[in-house]
């Protein structure tokens, strides 16, 4: 693999996981995040050549303005658009316009930015992963925003993946169960997921890694994923297959 890989939300978590993975493989890293110093940080640790820049994902201008300057160091070849916020798990009775408008900003109209952004770096064609869920896939209570933003996420990597194929760039998602992340950790702590219960309608019976995330995205970015797009991969330890009554494990 070669030329830039663009990351958003790449300081932490799924991103910063999927950082590590791809600059193993030979990418130069563009890590953009709403936290520029430690996007910077990040980047230093990757090693020479990489670039940590501020990002925020709503703003279209800024987004604009951060595309060309990471496309002015060379080809970008792959985009993971990982950048997001979490819900608030409210019940959708004390939930507010602007608490779902926020959602669908971030976690949708900034994937859609950035991944206009990064086709037109693209010139020589290239691949993109999109961040679903399995909110988008399933209906979990009293996360609407969210869910509908994971939604829109497989619905706008499909229709991409259908516009851009004859521009020679893939557009694919993956939609990750629940994974072991500072997000989900806070959840847990905060009483507002139990562990347990998680493990126990998963098949595998765990949680998933960030690097394993990381791994699913790299394929879909990679040559042997040469003839996938328009595709959404769940990573979920057997959620989304899971059908029946009681636990799964």
């Amino acid at each position: 693999m070669s030329g830039t890989a663009i990351i958003t939300g790449g300081a932490e978590g799924i991103g910063w996981a999927c950082a590590r993975t791809l600059a193993a493989a030979g990418y130069r890293l563009a890590l953009l995040d709403l936290d520029g110093a430690k996007a910077a940080a990040r980047a230093e640790v990757l090693g020479p050549g990489h670039l940590g820049l501020a990002c925020d994902v709503t703003d279209e201008a800024g987004v604009t303005a951060t595309l060309a300057r990471v496309a002015a160091l060379g080809p970008v070849t792959a985009l993971v658009n990982n950048a997001g916020i979490g819900d608030a798990n409210l019940p959708t009775l004390d939930q507010s316009g602007a608490h779902f408008r926020k959602l669908v900003e971030v976690n949708l109209t900034g994937a859609f930015l950035v991944a206009r952004e990064a086709a037109r770096a693209m010139t020589g064609g290239g691949a993109m992963v999109n961040m679903a869920s399995i909110a988008a896939l399933t209906g979990l209570a009293r996360r609407n925003g969210y869910g509908a933003a994971k939604a829109g996420i497989v619905a706008l990597t499909r229709s991409l993946a259908c516009e851009w194929a004859g521009q020679g760039i893939r557009v694919n998602a993956v939609a990750p169960g629940y994974v072991r992340t500072e997000l989900v950790a806070k959840l847990i702590a905060d009483g507002l997921l139990d562990p347990g219960t998680i493990e126990r309608r998963c098949p595998m019976g765990r949680l998933i890694e960030p690097a394993e995330i990381a791994s699913a995205v790299a394929f879909l970015l990679s040559p042997a994923a040469s003839a996938i797009t328009g595709a959404t991969l769940s990573v979920d330890a057997g959620w989304m297959a899971f059908g029946a009554a009681g636990e799964a494990s």
